[in-house]
């Protein structure tokens, strides 16, 4: 099985690059620490797996982009929080597979055998979210229409902040738009980046344009109206 490791972090790739190493019928063929490296290794090598570190953020769109473009890889979060909504967007985003931060170093490489083959070994209650979500999406609710099985839920004022990111304003322009002050909205803006798992404001433009209705527009509309 031919493997690619995309972290940003150069030692934790050789780590696991050294760990694999030591598995029957594996190889790491690359460590890269970024997409664009990533799908340039991808075109110009016979990869299978894709081992992809989420404990600094990723961008889950890029994720999508990258399950579009090369149907036949396994993609697979490694260093996972297991947790059911964050395995539930995951799977949306197109990871076959997670490895878990529990999961213990001796223990990889059957996990990686695991998800090549099309198992997915995880606890009763990430069972019982992913069949869940199944049958929201057999009815035809999911996404932002369902956003409790998806993602954190805002509280109002985050996201009349959200849509107002969505818009490119800067923390006094939003802070002008409520009537709140620029410290207020910082702390507002840390609060949806930590819960959408977002690591700065160009992501959750991105977030914002594939699940518009996380943001609450018109309440925002309605306070700018009253200046």
């Amino acid at each position: 099985m031919n493997i690619v490791v995309l972290t940003p972090i150069r030692l934790l790739g050789d780590g696991l690059s050294a760990c694999i190493s030591h598995c029957p019928q594996m190889k790491v063929l690359a460590v890269v620490s970024d997409f664009s490296r990533l799908r340039s290794t991808l075109d110009a090598t016979e990869t299978d797996l894709v081992l992809i570190d989420v404990t600094q953020g990723i961008d889950l769109h890029d994720v999508r982009a990258l399950a579009a473009g090369y149907p036949g890889k396994s993609l697979v979060a490694l260093g996972l929080t297991e947790q059911r909504q964050d395995v539930i967007r995951c799977g949306q985003a197109g990871f076959t597979g997670y490895i878990s931060r529990e999961t213990p170093a001796d223990a990889l490489c059957e996990a990686l055998t695991d998800v090549a083959a099309g198992r997915l070994v995880c606890s009763a209650e990430i069972s019982s979210g992913l069949l869940r979500a199944l049958y929201l999406m057999e009815k035809g609710v999911q996404g932002p229409a369902q956003p409790a099985d998806t993602d954190p839920a805002l509280t109002r004022r985050e996201a009349e902040v959200l849509h107002l990111l969505g818009e490119a304003r800067s923390n006094k322009e939003i802070a002008r738009a409520l009537c709140i002050s620029v410290a207020t909205v910082k702390h507002h803006v840390h609060n949806v980046l930590e819960k959408l798992h977002l690591q700065g404001r160009a992501q959750a433009v991105r977030r914002l344009r594939d699940a518009p209705g996380l943001a609450g527009a018109p309440a925002v509309m309605a306070q700018e109206a009253k200046q």
